[in-house]
C-alpha cells in the first residue's frame, strides 16, 4: 500500500484546501470517502470470489479421489466375489440349489395381498387416538348431551 504518514496527509491537505477552496473540501472528501469505500468493498468481492473458487477445487479435488476410492474397493469386492464363484466347483453349486439342476431358474411363488391391507397400514393407532383425543366411537345427539352436561351437586 501506499506510505501516507501524518506529515503528509497535512501536506496533500493543504494542497487540497488551496487548490480546491474551502467552501468545495467538504463536498470533496465526502466524495473521495464514498469512492474509497466502494473501492475496498470491491477488493474484498475480488478476493472473496477467489478464495470461494479455490476452495471449489479443492472441493472438487476431494470429490474426485473419493469417487476414485469408492471405484477401487468396488473393484476389489467385484473381483473377490468372482474369485468366490470361480473356486465353487459345479458339483457345489447344485448341491446349494437342487431346484435349479435341470438347468431352469427358480422363482418364488406369487403371493396375493391380504385383503384389505392397505386399510390396516393406514390406519391410526388406538393409543395414539386417546392420547390426542380423537374419537373413536359416532355418538348421537342426546347421548352427547348427557355427556356433557354439567353435574349437579348436592
Amino acid at each position: 500500500m501506499i506510505d501516507l504518514g501524518i506529515s503528509k496527509m497535512a501536506l496533500i491537505g493543504a494542497v487540497a484546501l488551496i487548490v480546491i477552496g474551502p467552501e468545495k473540501l467538504p463536498g470533496v472528501a465526502r466524495m473521495v470517502g464514498t469512492l474509497l469505500g466502494r473501492a475496498q468493498r470491491y477488493v474484498n468481492d475480488v478476493k472473496a470470489e477467489v478464495n470461494r473458487s479455490m476452495e471449489l477445487d479443492e472441493l472438487r479435488k476431494m470429490k474426485d479421489t473419493v469417487e476414485s476410492a469408492a471405484r477401487d474397493v468396488e473393484h476389489s469386492i467385484h473381483s473377490s466375489a468372482r474369485d468366490v464363484g470361480q473356486s465353487l466347483s459345479g458339483t457345489a453349486v447344485e448341491a446349494l440349489s437342487p431346484e435349479s439342476v435341470e438347468g431352469a431358474p427358480v422363482y418364488p411363488v406369487y403371493k396375493p395381498p391380504r385383503k384389505n391391507w392397505r386399510l390396516k397400514q393406514g390406519a391410526v393407532p388406538h393409543w395414539y387416538k386417546a392420547r390426542n383425543g380423537v374419537r373413536t366411537r359416532a355418538l348421537s345427539g342426546a347421548a352427547r348431551v348427557a355427556r356433557y352436561r354439567p353435574h349437579k351437586f348436592n
